[in-house]
């Protein structure tokens, strides 16, 4: 380089900062309007869970829920009115993220939800299980997420869930929707010769 490139360049560093406070005042305004969208958010949120007060209390698991057909441990990704993946359900903690322990027993399906609450599913309720690529706030692979539809009070409502180990989640499905062919269609075999 020449000497009078140096010079250029040594010309072209950054004027010092003379205006504090405006400097300062357009940091609290950023930090104010950022504290605004998340209560904002928050609002929102309980906003939803009001709306949807009517959902009954979640089910506790029975005491004997029978043997155990399947085990899983994943991720709870929430709940959503069925068939339609982005009606997020914030009521009674089912909109809240979390580790799962999910039970499939004789008696439904069994989710323990550390740090979050816990339901049942009585098998008489469980509609549909299937594999699937979405539920509100979450996207994956196509097949990436089991969802669990199911009845609570008057509403369906679709429970998605990930498996640690995603190959599970087909032996999932088969298991449940055996669950709810023979429930629907039980063998008539009382009187029969």
């Amino acid at each position: 380089m020449t000497s009078a490139a140096l010079l250029l360049a040594a010309e072209k560093e950054s004027a010092e900062v003379t205006d504090w406070a405006a400097r300062i005042g357009w940091v609290v305004g950023l930090g104010l309007f950022v504290a605004l969208v998340y209560w904002l958010m928050r609002e929102g949120w309980k906003w939803r869970g009001t709306l949807q007060g009517d959902l009954p209390e979640l089910l506790a698991a029975p005491d004997d829920p029978g043997p155990v057909r399947l085990g899983m441990n994943g991720r709870y990704h929430g709940s959503t009115t069925a068939g339609q993946w982005l009606d997020r359900i914030v009521a009674h903690g089912l909109g809240t993220r979390s580790r799962v322990e999910l039970t499939l027993t004789a008696a439904g399906l069994d989710v323990v939800r550390p740090g979050a609450t816990d339901f049942f599913v009585p098998v008489a309720a469980l509609r549909e299980a299937r594999l699937d690529k979405g539920i509100a706030g979450k996207v994956l692979t196509e097949g990436g997420l089991l969802v669990v539809t199911w009845a609570h009070g008057d509403k369906l409502l679709d429970s998605g869930f990930r498996s640690d180990h995603a190959a599970e989640h087909g032996e999932w499905v088969d298991a449940i929707n055996s669950m709810i062919d023979k429930t629907e269609n039980p063998t008539e075999t009382e009187g029969a010769r």
